[in-house]
């Protein structure tokens, strides 16, 4: 419960598909900020098992709910909102050409996810996610600013 509101808002489900992105945007947002906790804290604190639970949380959300995520907006959202007029079909084209960028990226960030106590090169990882992190955040942001008031 949030001290400042004893009743909060439910998530939103199903019922709701454009909320429902919304929030996997947010959870996108707040894990983009645990990546880059853990690259600082790695450099600074080291490997402890804190670490170990952030790495597994990251792997675990980005292996899965972001990439279902993207799964959906490809297969339901993207199409939809292409049929609706041409300048949509840019801006969809671009977003799934982000889509594959952020996926590569996730290929070179999650081995050292699932193994965080053998990242020698602290700088690395701390350069590879900021890129991770950023990208994914304007990806997000572009989306919730350009098709979910649309789709809405």
């Amino acid at each position: 419960m949030n001290a400042n509101n004893p009743f909060p808002k439910a998530a939103p489900d199903f019922s709701d598909p454009i909320g429902l992105l919304r929030a996997c945007h947010e959870n996108i947002f707040q894990h983009c900020d645990m990546v880059e906790r853990l690259a600082e804290h790695l450099a600074t604190q080291g490997y402890d098992q804190e670490a170990r639970r952030a790495a597994d949380k990251i792997h675990r959300y980005f292996s899965t709910a972001a990439k279902h995520h993207h799964a959906d907006e490809e297969e339901d959202l993207f199409p939809l909102l292409s049929r609706q007029s041409q300048e949509l079909v840019g801006v969809v084209d671009q977003l799934e050409q982000e889509h594959k960028e952020l996926d590569a990226l996730w290929t070179e960030l999650a081995p050292l996810m699932t193994q965080p106590e053998h990242i020698d090169d602290v700088a690395s990882l701390k350069t590879l996610a900021q890129r991770f992190a950023t990208a994914n955040r304007a990806h997000a942001r572009k989306e919730n600013e350009q098709l979910l008031d649309i789709a809405q």
